[in-house]
């Protein structure tokens, strides 16, 4: 059993965005997946304001700019050509964020454990993960498919915490939208917003307990949160 000072507490990672920035491998098979149907190609930019809420999604965000409509068995289509030519090379310049392993290190040797609460898939969110050579650092690993109800609904948070061995009011979520907001508020946790994430808006807005600019920020922030909820 850990011990130290926050030997009961469980720190929840959203994963694209927050963990690990995956925008550049996104964007390559979001491109390889708009040449099959002839569209103009997305920029990197604009991908990272798009991803969030799964690769459906991001296809039907990337084909709206372009003022096309993708639906039923054409959509579906689409989106297993995509996860085929994401899965291929999942890890080819994706990375953690500057300073976001030393900051799970500092955690882990107060006695803190991790989960990832992500609305990618599980499969691919462990593949990444253990491309990254990572995987073993996190408890659970909960993406939208293990669960009836993703992010933003609180069910997601729940289960990423109960599934690592922890519980919510000895937990924390770090996590860089909306979605990560009222995930962890509606199950009555502290989120942390990472400033340089996928947010498509002013993080301000969001309503998280903290936002830090730095990963080096953020041991002593949810020291100071869980401090709190004895």
């Amino acid at each position: 059993m850990s011990s130290g000072e926050l030997a009961d507490a469980t720190i929840v990672f959203d994963l694209d965005g927050t963990l690990v920035d995956t925008a550049p491998d996104l964007v390559r098979a979001l491109n390889e997946t708009m040449d099959i149907e002839g569209l103009p190609r997305v920029k990197l930019d604009t991908v990272r304001a798009l991803v969030g809420q799964g690769a459906r999604a991001l296809i039907e965000r990337a084909a709206a700019l372009r003022g096309v409509t993708f639906t039923g068995e054409r959509l579906e289509t689409l989106t297993q050509e995509f996860i085929a030519f994401y899965r291929a090379d999942i890890a080819r310049e994706s990375r953690p964020y500057p300073g976001a392993l030393d900051a799970i290190d500092q955690l882990a040797a107060l006695g803190a454990k991790f989960a990832i609460c992500t609305n990618k898939r599980t499969d691919l969110s462990m593949q990444l993960l253990e491309a990254l050579g990572i995987g073993d650092r996190f408890s659970a690993v909960v993406g939208a498919d293990g669960v009836t109800q993703r992010k933003p609904h609180p069910e997601h948070y729940r289960a990423s915490v109960n599934r690592a061995g922890g519980t919510v009011r000895r937990s924390v979520m770090v996590g860089d939208t909306g979605a990560d907001v009222g995930a962890a508020r509606g199950a009555g946790a502290p989120c942390i917003i990472v400033r340089f994430g996928y947010c498509d808006g002013a993080c301000e807005t969001l309503g998280a307990d903290a936002i830090i600019d730095r990963y080096s920020d953020l041991a002593p922030i949810c020291r100071r949160l869980l401090a709190a909820r004895p």
